[in-house]
């Protein structure tokens, strides 16, 4: 049994050692001269805005949700006028930022990975290579960069609009005026509730862009490998989401209890 565990022991820490690597190349080509910015501007068009529409609706049926959901056990503790407040504190501290993020690594880290990985095994990053290209600033870099910026802007616009798909939900029932509500929920929150869940949007979108990144250049040989790169870009992102979500908690509680 022992001799069985080995190789996949071996294999999880060579795995490490790779990302390690990755990670400082990654980092080495940041500041090397000839940076690609006509392609990073062209993946923060394709990551940012073709990805906006996605994040958009979910953040709105997520907000109508929650208020529909809310509002009869806040009816029951007669605490009705509070569903602004509730809603804001929790779409803005938590909810926002983990669904934008969890979008962004099925949409996103999906198609790094299945990209990348095409590339791969088509021998392209290979014969970028063998040109004198640098695979590694022009497709790593450029990505990582893009999807790193992307995700907390995307996260801030799916805020607002959640925060509008609870007001629309709330006006099915009850009459409160668009100024009234965002008033409600402005007064609720704190800097302390938007800093620190605006900063872990930050290591979501590196987390999302590396993964893809990663996964997608080490694809074995095959076209299989492709379809493998991109679902384990997937699953891989979205764990490393909760891990620094949960982090991110701890932090912000010993913020809040100091």
């Amino acid at each position: 049994m022992a001799e069985q565990a080995i190789p996949g022991y071996k294999r999880w820490l060579e795995d490490i050692g790779e990302q390690g690597v990755f990670f400082s190349q990654f980092f080495k080509n940041i500041f090397k001269g000839g940076f690609e910015w006509s392609e990073f501007v062209r993946q923060c068009y394709e990551i940012g805005y073709r990805s906006f529409l996605l994040v958009g609706l979910t953040s709105f049926i997520m907000g109508m949700v929650l208020i529909l959901q809310l509002r009869p056990s806040m009816v029951e503790m007669g605490a009705e006028s509070m569903l602004p407040k509730t809603l804001a504190v929790s779409f803005i501290r938590e909810i926002g930022p983990v669904i934008t993020a969890i979008i962004c690594a099925g949409k996103i880290a999906s198609s790094i990975g299945a990209e990348l990985g095409s590339m791969k095994v088509t021998e392209q990053i290979d014969a970028m290579e063998v040109s004198g290209a640098n695979p590694t600033q022009y497709l790593v870099v450029t990505r990582i960069l893009a999807v790193t910026l992307m995700v907390p802007l995307l996260a801030l616009m799916g805020d607002v609009i959640g925060l509008f798909g609870g007001f629309l939900a709330l006006n099915f029932t009850d009459d409160i005026s668009f100024h009234l509500y965002f008033n409600k929920c402005i007064a609720s929150l704190e800097f302390i509730d938007f800093l620190p869940a605006f900063v872990k949007t930050f290591f979501f979108g590196f987390a999302i862009g590396f993964v893809g990144c990663y996964k997608g250049f080490h694809s074995d040989k095959g076209t299989e490998s492709v379809g493998l790169a991109a679902n384990s870009a997937v699953v891989t992102a979205s764990l490393w989401i909760f891990v620094i979500d949960a982090i991110a908690v701890q932090i912000t509680s010993l913020l809040y209890y100091r």
